[in-house]
């Protein structure tokens, strides 16, 4: 769960100095906070239904064409068939706002993870403490004053939580009639700490955005145990990143770009039989080959147009495989989180070479009973070819 935190929180704390985006007359950010309640125990059996009650707190950056990315954290507890039920949710993704009126009606979709106490299971049976969560729903606010307004929310939200055979073998195991659906529905404030007038888009103007294309290849040589559990496993990608100069600057004049990768080339060098959490059998390997996608991602590159350029880069997305990854009882998809810090050096009006240090964390955030993950340290090198587009035209 920290791995998705760091990532969440990443893009909360990069995106706030933006510069150049378009605003209008409503809020750049909005913050909201509030009661909510699950309609359902974790454990609720038929027949044995009870409410979860709790807080809800979000923060929603400033708006591109009335979409939002949202950070949202909640907390629930209660009691149900003699077992405490404490959860903590932290999500992230778009939410997409459209005014009638004063008021505002929005749509949205999250995904991230939860964290729960161990003994939640019916008669305080032992359960899994973490599980990947989805979100969707929508709300509408209604403004009490000019920096305030009263929030109502409906939402669908699942889990894949599951209880274990015992606190020395923790296999898990669905049980019949869990609930992995509930409802969760809340009511709060949402401020909007201050307004600004509208300022011409700088993608309205005629000013040819800059991109790049970069060639690149990573390579693990390493391990350790900060997000995930084994490290028998290296990994050998290649492929194509694109970083588009998409938000201005901020962090002390660094350039803000928005970045996708693909990696058409993916092998993953893993134990031949392992058993459910990805501790190997023997000393043979096997390679898996794969395919990996990262629509989301941020990169700040300082000293933009001089020689040697420091960069951070962070990425998010997904990696799939061939056979189960990590063990003979993973996943063949899993969601991956790339950070990379390094220097790209200037080659020529077009060229620029580029290097680092990466972390390189995929796990299945327990979409199947068992998530062994791994984190890989690894080395990076890439060939970026820089060129010119038009802005977009809405």
């Amino acid at each position: 769960m920290c791995n998705r935190f760091v990532f969440f929180a990443s893009f909360t704390v990069l995106a706030l100095p933006l510069n150049g985006a378009a605003q209008t007359e409503t809020a750049p950010y909005r913050f909201s906070g509030g009661y909510a309640t699950l309609s359902n125990s974790f454990n609720g059996l038929p027949g044995a239904h009870q409410p979860l009650t709790g807080w809800d707190a979000s923060a929603a950056l400033p708006a591109w064409h009335n979409l939002r990315f949202k950070i949202d954290v909640s907390a629930f507890s209660g009691t149900n068939l003699n077992a405490q039920q404490h959860a903590l949710f932290i999500l992230g993704g778009a939410q997409y706002e459209y005014a009638i009126r004063r008021e505002h009606v929005f749509a949205q979709a999250l995904v991230g993870d939860g964290g729960f106490n161990r003994f939640w299971g019916p008669n305080a049976a032992p359960g899994d403490t973490a599980s990947f969560s989805e979100l969707l729903g929508g709300g509408l606010d209604t403004p009490i004053t000019r920096h305030f307004a009263l929030r109502v929310e409906a939402n669908l939200q699942h889990t894949n939580l599951a209880l274990i055979q015992s606190l020395t073998y923790a296999l898990p195991s669905h049980f019949a009639g869990q609930p992995n659906y509930l409802g969760r529905y809340g009511a709060g404030l949402v401020w909007t700490p201050r307004y600004e007038p509208v300022r011409k888009n700088s993608s309205d103007s005629s000013q040819p955005i800059q991109n790049e294309l970069v060639f690149e290849s990573l390579n693990s040589f390493g391990h350790y145990h900060i997000f995930a559990y084994t490290w028998w496993s290296y990994l050998n990608v290649a492929g194509f990143e694109y970083d588009r100069h998409s938000w201005g600057s901020g962090l002390g004049g660094a350039r803000l770009d928005y970045v996708a990768e693909v990696l058409p080339v993916v092998l993953l060098r893993q134990p031949a039989e392992t058993d459910v959490w990805g501790d190997p059998f023997s000393t043979t390997h096997k390679t898996v080959p794969g395919l990996g996608i990262s629509p989301i991602g941020i990169r700040i590159l300082w000293g933009d147009g001089k020689r040697c350029k420091p960069y951070y880069t962070i990425k998010g997305g997904m990696i799939g495989f061939t056979h189960k990854a990590l063990a003979n009882y993973g996943s063949y998809e899993n969601f991956s989180l790339q950070q990379a810090v390094g220097l790209q050096f200037h080659l020529g009006d077009r060229f620029d070479f580029r290097t680092g240090l990466s972390d390189f964390h995929f796990s299945n955030g327990f979409i199947v009973p068992n998530n062994p993950g791994i984190d890989e340290m690894s080395y990076n090198i890439g060939l970026s070819y820089k060129f010119e587009s038009k802005p977009f035209r809405f």
